[in-house]
């Protein structure tokens, strides 16, 4: 067994490590992780870490690379500082869209990231809803994946909607909107969709099933642009849905996203808080933050002392 839990953070979200923080019932470690005047990266551990079980909760999100960097150097740092075990926690994982070799002369950049975290020396990885399921085989270490859509479903359910649909936001996504519906004893439709070039965005072609009266939830992991989004909206919107939900668990929202989703169309925006919100905030539509943090921390003791993390998903 390790020595006590350190738990640190980077800049991209301390107001979820101080929550799971507040929920296993310790102090957030002190570290200084700043940029010098050329951009380069510092870190240092403003306390003793020897073999301790360390754990560096850092999404990573805009900007992106800085956040990046600023985990690996915070993970060889700590692995400098002779720490007993390292666990990046990374509730989002950045360029888990560059999952396959799906056009030719393109990178597979999550595989890339992954082989960053290892030679930096992490020992484990902690995530939540990674963007496909492959990503988990990219590492040679142990890696945890969580999943915060039951929250979201439990959210749903406890609304009591007459009629609930869980919508699929593609083909993909059909067997976690299937899930998703059972939880809730609702119905399922999908959106048929087709994504064109690289620009993030991806036309809703038509829906399958019957939405009409009922009260839909669009699903999805990360919304970016909103432009996919909206195009289901107004697809529901045409075959007479009655409400249109929109969830997912990692809002990324680059700033045209703001302005796509903030519409009377959308009846409530639903996301978690694995990162914040950098670009703006919503002022017209509803919007219902459920945090992740108590499951990240159940999570963390779980590792530390050895307990089974799967028995979380029950």
């Amino acid at each position: 067994m390790y020595r006590e839990i350190a738990v640190f953070t980077g800049n991209s979200h301390p107001a979820l490590a101080t929550a799971v923080c507040n929920h296993l019932e310790i102090a957030l470690g002190q570290a200084e992780v700043f940029q010098f005047s050329n951009e380069e990266i510092f870190v240092r551990y403003l306390e003793n870490i020897r073999e301790r079980d360390v754990f560096l909760i850092q999404p990573v999100v805009s900007p992106v690379n800085t956040r990046l960097m600023e985990l690996l150097i915070m993970i060889d740092a700590a692995k400098r500082a002779s720490a007993g075990r390292i666990t990046a926690v990374v509730p989002y994982y950045a360029y888990g869209r560059s999952d396959k070799k799906d056009q030719p002369r393109v990178p597979v950049t999550a595989r890339l990231v992954a082989n960053f975290i290892e030679v930096a020396g992490a020992d484990r990885v902690l995530s939540l809803d990674m963007h496909a399921g492959q990503i988990q085989g990219f590492f040679n270490i142990p890696l945890d994946e969580l999943t915060a859509f039951p929250l979201v479903a439990d959210y749903f359910h406890k609304l009591n909607l007459p009629t609930p649909v869980v919508v699929a936001p593609d083909v993909g996504r059909a067997k976690l909107a299937r899930e998703i519906a059972g939880r809730i004893e609702g119905e399922i439709a999908i959106v048929d969709k087709r994504r064109t070039g690289n620009n993030d965005s991806a036309e809703a072609l038509t829906i399958i099933g019957d939405v009409a009266d009922k009260d839909c939830l669009i699903m999805d992991d990360e919304i970016l642009t909103g432009t996919t989004v909206v195009s289901a909206i107004r697809l529901l919107r045409s075959r007479g849905a009655r409400s249109v939900r929109v969830a997912c668990v990692h809002p990324v929202m680059a700033a045209k996203a703001f302005a796509a989703l903030d519409t009377t169309d959308v009846d409530e925006l639903i996301f978690t808080d694995t990162l914040p919100l950098v670009h703006g905030e919503f002022k017209t539509v509803p919007t219902t933050v459920l945090s992740v943090a108590s499951l990240i921390g159940d999570a963390i003791h779980r590792i530390h002392t050895g307990g089974s993390v799967g028995e979380l998903f029950h």
